[in-house]
């Protein structure tokens, strides 16, 4: 096959559709929102782009720098628990019989053929004061104190429903339920490639299998956990429904103060500025996994 060096032309015609499309689509779109970040509102819908900093400074003000750390430590506390639970769970999968792999697999990546919003709002029938979680809590709670009221003891008293939806805890969990699958993908990609006659030496010369795991498969899986732990972590930080729907007044994240400059203030310039603090963070993140890729590669 001809090198497409040699036919630059045949390249350019491939090639040239889907960079205008990005360009167009995406490059121009945000370097407008860029510029709005500069700039300040001019009546009701004009924006005078005057190169001001004032709403980057606007921006780390304690309010709003108190909720961007807190989106910070939300986004964090999710990829660390997603991490715990999805790294057992893709090791399983690796493990797992060639018959059940597929099937294992299929089921990780069942949930993104449901639409979020739909499965958010059966996260809140599950999570709501009269919902399933409740309902099967306060089933269990019944028959405890009709056993302790058997046996003659003195019996458990009203079950009041615990409060699972409109808080911290339920924006957590919405979004562990929804970032899960992100976090096993990546460390199942790491893990199958791992060679096996590694694990096998490593017990059969009297290591245990918790020092296996520590010592040889997870510094071997490196890539895949920072990758899991970049590709969990930054949607997490930019997520809007799950807290807009799950959580109370007290549990908004940043994009939910973005959602309100945007459209309820009416302040396109701040929500710009509130937006790509968000995105240099983001690229921060992405240059930190890049570097420790490269680190791990580099021991290997």
């Amino acid at each position: 096959m001809q090198d497409w060096k040699l036919n630059r032309a045949l390249f350019a015609a491939i090639a040239g559709a889907p960079i205008f499309w990005l360009v167009l689509f995406f490059i121009v779109p945000l370097a407008l929102v860029w510029l709005y970040s500069f700039g300040r509102n001019v009546g009701l819908t004009e924006i005078d782009i005057s190169g001001t900093f004032a709403n980057y400074a606007r921006a780390l003000e304690p309010l709003y720098l108190g909720i961007f750390v807190k989106s910070v430590g939300v986004a964090a506390l999710t990829t660390a628990i997603c991490l715990v639970v999805g790294f057992p769970v893709a090791l399983a999968i690796v493990f797992a019989t060639p018959k059940w792999r597929p099937w294992l697999l299929l089921a990780i990546m069942l949930p993104f053929w449901t639409n979020l919003l739909i499965r958010t709002y059966a996260l809140m029938a599950v999570l709501r004061t009269e919902g399933y979680a409740n309902q099967t809590i306060g089933w269990v709670w019944d028959r405890w104190s009709g056993l302790m009221t058997f046996a003659g003891l003195q019996p458990l008293g009203t079950f009041e429903p615990l409060p699972l939806l409109y808080n911290n805890f339920a924006v957590v969990l919405g979004l562990v339920y929804v970032h899960l699958p992100f976090m096993v993908l990546p460390l199942y990609a790491a893990l199958d490639r791992l060679d096996k006659s590694l694990i096998e030496a490593s017990l059969d010369l009297g290591a245990g299998h918790l020092r296996t795991l520590l010592s040889i498969v997870a510094p071997l899986a490196a890539p895949g956990i920072i990758s899991g732990i970049i590709i969990t972590f930054v949607p997490a930080l930019g997520a809007y429904l799950t807290p807009d729907l799950l959580g109370g007044t007290d549990s908004q994240m940043i994009a939910n103060v973005i959602e309100r400059q945007f459209k309820r203030a009416n302040d396109w310039p701040f929500g710009a500025a509130l937006s790509f603090l968000l995105m240099y963070a983001t690229f921060i993140a992405i240059a930190f996994q890049a570097m420790k890729s490269r680190q791990a590669e580099r021991r290997q």
